[in-house]
């Protein structure tokens, strides 16, 4: 049993102010399998008052310290990081080797990135005779969610370090316990005292106090877009930056001269990855009307390969979902697309055949979509894909882009010139052509309803900065 009923504030492990208990339940099996305490807006006073305490001197630290403090915690992650994926597995049901070789590895991964960005990054560049210096923006709050927990800790705490900024992280109370490792691996590290703060707690309280803060100069969340929202409106009234990460409906545009076996396993398998609890998930695959009927096969012939089953088990590639209200809202999805009347290919409501106990569902196929359908319009959030036919390119865009999400986009294609040309057209953050993987020093966010600001890399420590100008900085 994991026992995180403490905060790291001020450089040490606290007791909460109040008492009241939550259980971290394993998915997999429904049990509990520790317990946090969930904070209230004193204990995100206190640990405000550390970070912007901590904020004179750490605003003033040399690239050349930052470089050695990252440098530091990334050799405690490498050392930690079986720990790491074992809390995530355990707390969000993914299969231990994907925990390992992608949940825990992402968040090794913008460190390192971070870390190399950092040693190259201007902080100052001359224009005429004015000077342009990018300052650390302050006190940051960071809200991260459940379904890629160290990956989005990791993506925010790396580069507001590299700025010289000081934070407090709400890490998800769905899935904290690999937060709570990953600030152990800080401390270990020799973070500065109030420099990293961790409160664990709900958003209505903990979450809701930190984006209202007025000495929270940045609110970086990553969430649900109806929760981005809220922070947003809360923030307003101290005009904070907020940056936000939210969700997604991709479309996956498979083109008539694409390998379109190829295409299709890729597509369903990235959509299975994870458990369908990505937000980047190419949850809509758009198929030419000719191919149609062979992409759906192919589609079932994939899809029935995937291993459902408890996490710890070898062979499994495809655990529960993370928690009971998203069981609950993937099953409402999924019968609502049989009730609007799309075809079932593969899958179905309810657990898979030999599992009784869990948030286990079945990796499922929809064919005979329209773009009008609940099912192709809301971010499902689980292993459901949607086919969708089209009848020509013009039309597949315009499909891809009718949506109020707009996060990623995938092209498949056997002409590259093609596939350049119509990733430039989605009205989408990021696109990937012929299966291309994400790029951890390239951008991460999106368009329209799926959030503003970007993370990852370059842009992603420009968010942690504020630009001044200084005029008359040079003479003569």
């Amino acid at each position: 049993m994991y026992d995180f009923r403490r905060f790291f504030i001020d450089g040490a492990w606290t007791a909460p102010s109040g008492r009241r208990e939550l259980d971290v339940i394993n998915p997999a099996t429904e049990e509990p399998i520790g317990q946090i305490l969930l904070g209230t807006a004193e204990d995100v006073d206190a640990a405000v008052a550390a970070a912007r305490t901590a904020f004179a001197s750490f605003a003033e630290t040399s690239r050349e310290e930052r470089i050695a403090l990252l440098e530091n915690i990334i050799s405690v992650y490498r050392r930690r990081i079986d720990e790491v994926a074992r809390a995530i597995s355990d707390e969000m049901g993914a299969p231990m080797k994907f925990a390992r070789h992608a949940q825990a590895a992402s968040g090794l991964e913008h460190l390192t990135t971070t870390l190399a960005v950092l040693k190259e990054f201007e902080f100052e560049e001359t224009l005429g005779s004015t000077l342009i210096r990018r300052e650390p923006i302050g006190v940051c709050a960071l809200i991260t969610p459940w379904n890629w927990p160290i990956n989005q800790i990791s993506c925010k705490v790396a580069p507001a370090l590299a700025a010289g900024c000081t934070m407090v992280l709400k890490p998800s109370e769905v899935a904290p316990l690999s937060a709570h490792v990953f600030a152990e691996i800080l401390e270990e590290a020799g973070v500065p005292q109030g420099v990293f703060n961790l409160v664990d707690g709900d958003g209505p309280t903990v979450g809701e106090a930190l984006a209202r803060h007025p000495d929270v100069d940045m609110v970086s969340f990553t969430g649900s877009t109806r929760a981005g929202i809220l922070v947003a409106k809360v923030a307003a009234d101290t005009v904070k930056r907020v940056t936000q990460e939210l969700g997604g409906k991709s479309a996956n545009i498979i083109l008539e001269d694409a390998d379109l076996n190829a295409a299709v396993k890729k597509g369903v398998l990235s959509m299975m990855s994870n458990t369908g609890q990505s937000c980047n998930a190419p949850s809509r695959m758009l198929v030419p009307e000719t191919l149609y009927e062979q992409a759906v096969e192919i589609a079932k012939s994939v899809v029935s390969k995937v291993v459902v089953g408890d996490p710890k088990a070898d062979g499994v590639t495809m655990g529960p979902l993370a928690n009971k209200a998203q069981f609950e809202k993937v099953q409402r999805l999924i019968r609502k697309g049989i009730e609007e009347g799309a075809t079932l290919v593969a899958g179905g409501p309810g657990r898979p055949e030999g599992l009784d106990k869990g948030y286990f569902v079945r990796p499922t196929i929809f064919a005979n979509v329209n773009n009008s359908m609940t099912i192709a319009r809301e971010e499902i959030f689980g292993p459901v894909l949607v086919m969708i036919p089209y009848r020509d390119v013009e039309e597949a865009i315009r499909i891809a882009n009718d949506t109020v999400y707009g996060l990623s986009g995938y092209v498949y294609s056997g002409d590259i010139e093609q596939a350049r040309r119509v990733a430039r057209r989605l009205r989408t953050g990021m696109v990937h052509l012929n299966g291309a993987p994400t790029d951890p020093r390239a951008p991460f966010g999106g368009y329209k309803q799926s959030g503003n600001g970007r993370e990852w890399g370059r842009e992603g420590l420009k968010e942690f900065l504020e630009i001044k100008a200084v005029m008359g900085y040079t003479q003569g």
